[in-house]
């Protein structure tokens, strides 16, 4: 069995994932492929991993990737997580994942709205209103959610979703309905309204980003596509991390993998899986320093993470598994980050990593300051490092 141990592991992700410097690039929808997809939840984690693996990329090269060029775009995906993906992904990541999410969408929905209102027949109602909100997008063109509300009063409907509860507070169903459409593939989060660290976007039809809409692809082929692009990514790892990443159930994966030649591969205590074509060292690509956002995708990337995190997980994790702010050197965190009021990047290193890193990662932090500019970004899931070094 062909063994690869941490420090070979380490290398495959310094290249793999741009972050050492021969590595970057300003092309940011490759950045986005070399990852498979780009983390979402945080708007502005999306920009900052860009910033972190290209050279002298702006935010707005991303934007325009985004919303000019189209590109990229935002979709619902795996665990129920928003990513940023490449266009020519979309079909495999609806295929794969989206269809059965907007399934369970729309029964969650159904199962709230029949708990707190009067609807007699709730199937059948959010159907109806589905199909007349996305009418009114397309006859809009893009709108916000309260435009499309204003077309079509159904959206307005409120509903109390813990009645007799003292925590409840009625809500009207407009995301619901939109966040379901997404899942279906007919409708896009377009352009926010205000910076780019703002979640607050305007709606499009996909036709604005595929005009035939979204290929239909087999769910299996889908999901072993999308298997491939993970391991030439972040392989060789355990099925554990894999199943983890992508939320399938134990059964999907293990027949995604069935359609795919893969070897297994000693970790030194673990038994990871790789591409069967994918066993050749990678080229050590140099010491690097790397300051990642809050929800990067590479530290997201894995489930089992103790190869690159070692101890410091209590301290930039919050108690979901969701990771701040981090800092990397030579492949591995080494420490965490955070930007003040005043604009400052603030980093503290948790161990000791000698004069050439702390320089290096003192250079990264300029770079960070230089991307934000006047922005200034709070991360949607605080973690204890991060308060500590904003407060």
């Amino acid at each position: 069995m062909r063994s690869m141990n941490v420090a070979e592991r380490r290398a495959r992700l310094g290249a793999r994932h741009r972050l050492s410097p021969r590595a970057r690039t300003d092309d940011v929808l490759d950045i986005a492929r070399s990852m498979v997809v780009l983390h979402a939840t945080d708007p502005a984690t999306v920009f900052l991993s860009v910033a972190a693996r290209s050279v002298a990329a702006v935010p707005e090269a991303l934007e325009r990737a985004l919303y000019d060029d189209r590109t990229l775009l935002r979709m619902l995906a795996m665990r129920r997580t928003m990513f940023v993906a490449p266009v020519e992904l979309v079909p495999v990541l609806q295929a794969s994942t989206a269809n059965s999410l907007a399934a369970k969408q729309r029964a969650t929905y159904a199962r709230i709205i029949e708990r707190g209102s009067d609807i007699p027949d709730v199937p059948a109602w959010f159907a109806a209103v589905e199909k007349a909100a996305h009418e009114a997008l397309l006859a809009r063109g893009e709108a916000t959610g309260a435009q499309l509300s204003a077309d079509e009063p159904r959206l307005r409907t409120r509903v109390d979703p813990a009645p007799g509860k003292s925590y409840s507070r009625p809500t009207n169903v407009t995301t619901w309905i939109l966040v379901t459409l997404g899942c279906e593939g007919l409708v896009v989060r377009g352009r926010p309204n205000g910076s780019w660290t703002s979640s607050q976007y305007k709606w499009s039809p996909i036709e604005a980003w595929l005009p035939g809409g979204i290929e239909e692809v087999p769910a299996a082929a889908a999901r072993a596509e999308l298997v491939r692009r993970w391991l030439r990514a972040f392989g060789p790892a355990p099925v554990s991390d894999l199943k983890w990443w992508t939320g399938w159930n134990a059964g999907d994966v293990k027949k995604a993998l069935a359609l795919l030649d893969v070897t297994e591969v000693d970790l030194g205590g673990a038994t990871g899986l790789a591409l069967s074509d994918d066993l050749e060292p990678e080229p050590a690509p140099g010491p690097w320093a790397a300051l990642l956002p809050a929800l990067d995708p590479t530290p997201m990337g894995w489930q089992e993470r103790g190869w690159f995190l070692g101890d410091h997980g209590p301290r930039l994790f919050d108690r979901n598994g969701n990771i701040g702010p981090s800092v990397w050197w030579d492949g591995r965190i080494v420490g965490g980050w955070g930007q003040r009021k005043d604009g400052e990047i603030a980093v503290r290193v948790l161990e000791d990593v000698g004069a050439d890193a702390g320089a290096a990662i003192e250079r990264e932090a300029a770079r960070m300051a230089a991307w934000y500019g006047d922005v200034r970004a709070i991360p949607r899931f605080r973690t204890p490092l991060e308060r500590e070094l904003t407060s």
